[in-house]
C-alpha cells in the first residue's frame, strides 16, 4: 500500500483472534491510521472485551489510540458469548491483568456518530471484528453518517463452510443478526471475509515456529494465544491447523491482492429458528437484485503469515 495511511476505526470484541488483528493493525501505522478502537460484547462480556482491547493497545505500545466501550448486548436477541472457545477472560493462553491505561471518556456509539458525521465523504474505513451492534446503533441515531464511511470490512458469515456457532450461522452474525442487517441495508460499501476464507488461512507447526522465531514479546504473545485458541477448531473441523479469523480483515486492508472474492447479493436471516444469523449469498449475475457486498472466499495463507510476522517483529 502506498500513499497516505487509511483512516480506520476498529470495532471489536477481543477475543483471541481480535487481539492478533489489533496487534497487526497497530504495528502498521504507515498504512493504517487507527483513529480509535471501539468495543462490543461478543466473544466475552463487554467489560472483558474492553479490558482486552486496552491490553492489546498496551502490548503494541500505542497508548495514543483511544478505546471506547460500546454496546453490552445485541439489538434484539438475548446475548450469547463464546467463552468455550476464547476462555472466561477472552484471552486463552495468557494471564490477564488491569491495563495501564483505561477507556476513553464517552461511549463507542457516541464516538462513531460524532466522528463519522464530521468526516469527509467516504473517508473512514471500519473494520468490524465482532457483532455489528455499535455501528447499527449509530446508523439508527444518525443515518447520514453512512456518508462518511469509505467501506466496512466485516469478519462474518459463511456459505461453503456452514456455521461455527450453529450448523447454519457464523458467530458474529448469529450474535446480532439484526445489527448486521441494519448495516447491510444502509448502503455502505461492504466487504465480507467469511469462514469460507478464514478456514483457508490456517496455522501450522512451521508457522508457529515462524512466529516464535521473531524473538520479541509480540511473537510470544501471539504464539501463546493461538496455540490455546486454535486447538478447539482443529478438533471440531478435523483441520491440520486453526484459523485466525479477525486478523484476515487487517491483512485484507494491508494487502488486498492476497485475497480473492466475488460481488454478491447477500441477505441475513433474522427470523427466529435454526437458521438465525445465516448468510444467504448469490452471485451478482444470478440475482435480480444488484450486488451489495464483496464476498471474499480464498486467500494465500503463507502470505498472510509472512505479513503477520513482518509486522509483529516491529513491536518491541
Amino acid at each position: 500500500m502506498s500513499g497516505r495511511a487509511r483512516d480506520l476505526i476498529i470495532d471489536t470484541d477481543p477475543g483471541a483472534d481480535d487481539v492478533v488483528a489489533l496487534l497487526l493493525a497497530l504495528a502498521s501505522p504507515e498504512a493504517l491510521n487507527v483513529l480509535a478502537i471501539t468495543t462490543v460484547a461478543g466473544n466475552v462480556r463487554l467489560d472483558k472485551t474492553s479490558r482486552n482491547a486496552c491490553l492489546a493497545r498496551e502490548w503494541a505500545g500505542r497508548a495514543d489510540v483511544p478505546v471506547y466501550a460500546g454496546a453490552d448486548r445485541p439489538l434484539q436477541r438475548a446475548p450469547i458469548y463464546a467463552e468455550d472457545i476464547h476462555g472466561e477472560e477472552g484471552l486463552p493462553g495468557l494471564s490477564v491483568y488491569a491495563p495501564e491505561h483505561g477507556l476513553a471518556e464517552g461511549g463507542a456509539v457516541e464516538y462513531l456518530v460524532w466522528t463519522l458525521s464530521r468526516a469527509a465523504p467516504h473517508s473512514i474505513t471500519l473494520a468490524m471484528l465482532g457483532p455489528q451492534t455499535n455501528l447499527a446503533l449509530a446508523l439508527g441515531q444518525a443515518p447520514e453518517i453512512a456518508r462518511g464511511i469509505r467501506e466496512v470490512i466485516v469478519m462474518g458469515g459463511a456459505q461453503a463452510m456452514g456455521g461455527n456457532i450453529t450448523p447454519a450461522a457464523e458467530f458474529n452474525l448469529h450474535a446480532d443478526p439484526h445489527a448486521a442487517d441494519v448495516v447491510l441495508a444502509s448502503g455502505v460499501k461492504l466487504v465480507y471475509l467469511s469462514l469460507d476464507v478464514t478456514h483457508r488461512m490456517l496455522t501450522s507447526e512451521a508457522r508457529f515456529r515462524q512466529l516464535a522465531a521473531l524473538g520479541n514479546r509480540a511473537g510470544e504473545l501471539v504464539v501463546a494465544i493461538l496455540e490455546a485458541y486454535v486447538a478447539t477448531d482443529m478438533e471440531r473441523y478435523g483441520l491440520s491447523g486453526g484459523p485466525v479469523h479477525d486478523a484476515c480483515v487487517i491483512a485484507y486492508l494491508l494487502q488486498p491482492g492476497m485475497f480473492r472474492g466475488r460481488q454478491v447479493r447477500m441477505s441475513i436471516d433474522c427470523g427466529e429458528g435454526p437458521t438465525l444469523g445465516q448468510t444467504r449469498v448469490a452471485d451478482a449475475g444470478a440475482s435480480a437484485l444488484p450486488a451489495n457486498a464483496l464476498w471474499i472466499e480464498d486467500g494465500d495463507a503463507q502470505a498472510f503469515f509472512d505479513l503477520l510476522c513482518a509486522r509483529l517483529v516491529r513491536l518491541d
